[in-house]
C-alpha cells in the first residue's frame, strides 16, 4: 500500500473497530471522576493499551493517574494527548432533558471521556499499520489527568515527559469542526492565607487583628489594580475562608485567585503585583500573609503547519452524517439552551459562512486570520505547546449552542453524536500522524515554525518545584 491507499486502509480499519472504542468512552462516561481522582479511567486505559502491546510508564511527574503508553522504535517520536477527568456537579443521563444520574455528582461536561479515547483509537490503528508496513517511528499516548485543574500536563512537563517529542496531536469535543488557530491564555491559580489574632468582637475588639480584614483589603486593592492591567487580563477570586462566627475576630482567612493573561510573562508580572497587594493588606491590618500556587500553565502556541495538515485530512475522511433519531435528540436538547446563547452561536456560525439553521454541523473550517489571537480560556495543554509543535482541532460532538461545562454537554458527550465526533477526531489525528511518519519535511517545517513562535523563550514550568501534585483519596486508590 502506498499514499492514499495506505491511508484509506487506515481509515477502514478504524471504522471496523469503532465499537471497541465507543465501549471505552461510554465506560469512562459512566464512571466520572474529577481531577487527580481518575483512577478508573486511568486503569482502564492502561490495561487496554498494555494488552495492545504498548509499554506503559506510570506515575509520570509523580501524578498517580498520569501515564505514558509507547510503541515502536526510532524517530520520529509522535505524541497524542489524552484527558479523562470529569467535572463536579454535572451528572446527567444521555437524554435531552435534565436528569442527573446522581444529584450533585460529577459528569463529563467537557467530553474528556471522548478526548482520551480518540487518541487511543488513533495510536492503536497506527500501530497496526506501522507493523504491517514496517514503518519506522515511535508513537506515544499521554494519559493526562486534571486538565480541569490546569495542572496535570504541567507536572508531567516539569518531569520532562514531552521533551523528546518531534510533534504532538490533540483535539477537543466541540459543536463544529475547526482547527484551533487561536491561543489560549496563560494562568496562575494562587491562594492567599492571612493570619491574625482572635478576640471577642464585642467585649475586646481592640485585642483582635482580623485576618478577614486582610482578605477584604487585598480584594479592594486587586479590584483597583484591574484598571492598570493589559487588555484581556482576567482576575477572578473567591473567599475560601472568612471566619467562623460574626462575634469572633477571625484569626484565619483565605482568598483564592485565578490570574489570566495573553502570555506567561504577563501573568508572572500580574502575580508579582498581586503579592505586593496582599503584603500591603497584611501591613495595614497587622496580620501576616502567605501564599500557595496550586496550578500554573502557559499560553498556547498554535502551529499552522500541523493544524493545516489536520484540516487537510477532512478532505479524505467521509463527512459526518446523522440519523433521524440523532437529529431529534439534538432538536430536543436545543430547546433547553438559553435563547441568547443560541442566538450568539448562530450569529458566530453565520459570520464563519455556515448555515445558522443547522443543528449538527458537518462542514469543516480553518481560520488562518485567527492565528495567535488570544482567546479567554486556559488549558495545561499550553505547556506542551512550548515544548514541541502541537496540532489541534475541535470536532462536532454536540449540537450547536451547547456550551461545555453544562449538563447539556454531558448528555451530548455520552450520546451517539459525541461518539461520532470522537471517531472523526481519531481519524483526523491518525491520518495527520501517518503523513508525518511518511514525510519528514512536515516535521522540519513544523519545528521551524515552532522555533519562530517561541522567540527564543525556553519552557520553564511555572509551578514551583516544592509544590507537589495531589494524590487520589483513599476511596479511589
Amino acid at each position: 500500500m502506498e499514499g492514499i491507499d495506505m491511508k484509506k486502509h487506515l481509515f477502514q480499519v478504524m471504522t471496523e473497530s469503532e465499537q471497541t472504542f465507543e465501549k471505552i468512552a461510554r465506560d469512562i462516561w459512566e464512571h466520572p471522576q474529577v481531577g487527580y481522582e481518575e483512577t478508573y479511567a486511568s486503569s482502564l486505559q492502561k490495561d487496554f493499551l498494555s494488552k495492545e502491546g504498548f509499554h506503559i510508564t506510570t506515575n509520570v511527574g509523580d501524578v498517580e493517574t498520569a501515564f505514558v503508553a509507547e510503541w515502536g522504535k526510532g524517530e520520529p517520536i509522535i505524541g497524542f494527548l489524552g484527558e479523562f477527568d470529569a467535572l463536579p456537579g454535572l451528572s446527567q443521563q444521555d437524554q435531552p432533558t435534565y436528569a442527573p444520574v446522581v444529584e450533585g455528582g460529577a459528569g463529563h461536561g467537557c467530553g474528556h471521556n471522548l478526548l482520551g479515547t480518540a487518541s487511543i483509537e488513533a495510536v492503536v490503528a497506527l500501530k497496526q499499520l506501522m507493523s504491517e508496513q514496517n514503518i519506522t517511528g515511535t508513537i506515544r499516548y499521554y494519559g493526562c489527568p486534571a486538565e480541569e485543574l490546569l495542572s496535570g500536563k504541567s507536572y508531567m512537563a516539569r518531569a520532562g515527559a514531552f521533551d523528546d517529542l518531534d510533534v504532538v496531536f490533540a483535539w477537543h469535543p466541540g459543536t463544529f469542526n475547526f482547527t484551533v488557530n487561536a491561543s489560549m491564555q496563560a494562568l496562575t491559580a494562587i491562594e492567599f492565607f492571612f493570619k491574625g489574632r482572635t478576640a471577642h468582637a464585642a467585649a475586646a475588639p481592640h485585642l483582635g487583628r482580623s485576618a478577614l480584614d486582610g482578605v477584604e483589603l487585598m480584594n479592594v486593592g486587586a479590584n483597583y489594580m484591574r484598571e492598570h492591567v493589559p487588555d484581556g487580563t482576567r482576575i477572578h477570586y473567591q473567599i475560601t475562608n472568612g471566619g467562623s462566627a460574626p462575634n469572633i475576630v477571625p484569626e484565619e482567612a483565605s482568598v483564592y485567585y485565578f490570574l489570566r493573561g495573553a502570555t506567561r510573562k504577563a501573568v508572572d508580572e500580574l502575580q508579582s503585583r498581586l503579592i505586593k497587594v496582599a503584603e500591603g493588606a497584611a501591613l495595614m491590618t497587622e496580620t501576616s500573609v502567605r501564599y500557595k500556587i496550586s496550578s500554573a500553565c502557559y499560553d498556547s502556541l498554535p502551529n499552522m503547519t500541523l493544524n493545516t495538515l489536520m484540516y487537510d485530512q477532512w478532505k479524505e475522511i467521509p463527512p459526518l452524517t446523522y440519523t433521524d433519531e440523532e437529529i431529534k435528540f439534538a432538536e430536543q436538547l436545543s430547546k433547553s439552551i438559553d435563547p441568547s446563547v443560541m442566538a450568539g452561536s448562530k450569529q458566530q456560525l453565520q459570520m464563519l459562512g455556515g448555515n445558522p439553521n443547522d443543528i449538527l454541523l458537518t462542514d469543516t473550517y480553518n481560520f488562518p486570520q485567527m492565528f495567535r489571537q488570544s482567546s479567554p480560556g486556559s488549558s495545561d495543554l499550553g505547556d506542551v505547546t512550548w515544548i514541541a509543535p502541537l496540532g489541534q482541532v475541535l470536532t462536532t460532538c454536540a449540537p450547536l449552542g451547547v456550551q461545555v461545562h453544562t449538563w447539556q454537554a454531558t448528555a451530548s458527550f455520552g450520546s451517539k453524536i459525541g461518539m461520532k465526533g470522537m471517531h472523526y477526531a481519531a481519524k483526523t489525528m491518525a491520518g495527520a500522524a501517518l503523513d508525518t511518519l511518511l514525510n519528514p519535511d512536515i516535521i522540519a517545517k513544523a519545528k521551524e515554525e515552532f522555533n519562530q513562535s517561541r522567540g527564543g523563550v525556553e519552557y520553564k514550568c511555572a509551578i514551583p518545584k516544592d509544590v507537589k501534585p495531589p494524590k487520589p483519596t483513599k476511596e479511589n486508590k
